[in-house]
């Protein structure tokens, strides 16, 4: 797919999307995967679809962003404490990735995660991030169980769960702004305590 997507579209990343933000930072959000019009195309993770414009609004209220975002990544949008990854770094087949895509990049998602010294806080977007990020730090899914607002203490780093802020979670409220924003307050006072 990435073969074809590089001769169709010559001038998007089409590539492995790298992390987003401050390596020193306190607090990780793993996303699921690049959109096919966003990420894959701009090569910043959560840019060019409508959950970038979501994310990055939230972590901008919630003193993690500052500047402005564009859909094209042609802004001075800077994270400030926050770093934004996701749990596949490739734009998987159909936008769905598979459970063997979510474990080739595990080991990608765990050096992230080692390599982050200061990292007291990280938010997983949807289920699938959520594991990924329990299999990343060496605990079963049974150790926590995912719930939209949770929160998980595992070893030095706490996991706060949240629904990701996909354009369908968004439209059929399932995902609203107050919920959103709520999560990223407890991570503030989390870092505050």
């Amino acid at each position: 797919m990435r073969r074809q997507l590089r001769h169709d579209q010559p001038g998007w990343h089409n590539a492995p999307v790298a992390a987003f933000g401050p390596i020193e930072a306190r607090v990780l959000v793993v996303g699921l995967a690049p959109g096919l019009k966003g990420a894959n195309r701009t090569g910043r993770p959560f840019t060019g679809d409508d959950a970038g414009g979501f994310l990055y609004a939230t972590l901008r209220k919630a003193g993690f962003a500052t500047g402005t975002y564009a859909a094209d990544g042609d802004d001075d949008l800077a994270l400030e404490g926050c770093r934004v990854t996701n749990a596949v770094r490739c734009l998987p087949p159909g936008n769905k990735p598979t459970g063997s895509e979510i474990a080739a990049c595990r080991p990608h998602l765990a050096r992230e995660i080692a390599a982050m010294a200061d990292l007291r806080a990280i938010v997983a977007l949807g289920r699938v991030a959520h594991g990924a990020t329990l299999s990343a730090l060496g605990h079963k899914a049974s150790a926590a169980g995912f719930g939209h607002g949770a929160v998980h203490c595992l070893d030095t780093v706490t996991l706060f769960d949240s629904y990701h802020c996909s354009r369908y979670n968004t439209n059929t409220g399932r995902l609203t702004a107050p919920m959103f924003e709520r999560v990223f307050d407890a991570v503030r006072s989390h870092l505050r305590g």
